[in-house]
């Protein structure tokens, strides 16, 4: 018989060493917890990984993490390109946005940049400045769906509205 912290030997026995770690994995179907860059941290220069990231802090130069998620939370301050699989923005980005999968701008999201990706998502509230191309990965680019990336679009803001983007009071949106 074995009294309470003692570790049970024998056949079948697993060493908590063996064990995996709460740490490791997540409680739903073993997916880890992204990788997170904490509100006192700021980062200058190229970040790129082989997992998911949340930024709560700053970064200034680059985020690649083309096969996995990068989400910018609502305390992040970015000033970079960033690509990902699924781009989720709760926070500030300076820089363009390129999602394999798809882009996602929440409501608290603050945006000066071009967005790439094949879906586009715009909560109310959510502010964008910038182009949006919605082109299939690999398919010849066409004319940006929302404002020119060219000089014409400077001093223009967007701000969204029911998962649509208008212009500017006094201004016609062009599709």
């Amino acid at each position: 018989m074995w009294k309470k912290g003692e570790l049970e030997e024998g056949p079948g026995a697993v060493s908590p060493a063996a064990q995996p770690s709460s740490r490791q994995t997540a409680p739903t179907g073993g997916r880890r917890e992204p990788a997170t860059i904490g509100p006192s941290i700021t980062i200058k220069g190229e970040v790129s990984g082989d997992e998911d990231l949340m930024i709560q802090g700053k970064v200034d130069g680059t985020v690649t993490l083309h096969q996995h998620n990068v989400t910018i939370g609502q305390e992040g301050r970015v000033k970079a390109d960033v690509a990902g699989k699924i781009v989720v923005v709760e926070g500030e980005v300076e820089g363009d946005l390129r999602g394999a999968e798809q882009v996602v701008l929440r409501r608290s999201a603050r945006v000066k940049g071009n967005i790439s990706a094949p879906r586009v998502s715009l909560e109310d509230g959510a502010r964008f400045r910038g182009g949006i191309d919605m082109n299939e990965a690999g398919a010849k680019a066409s004319a940006p769906a929302v404002f020119p990336a060219d000089h014409s679009s400077r001093g223009r803001e967007a701000k969204a509205s029911g998962g649509t983007v208008d212009a500017p009071k006094g201004e016609a949106s062009k599709a």
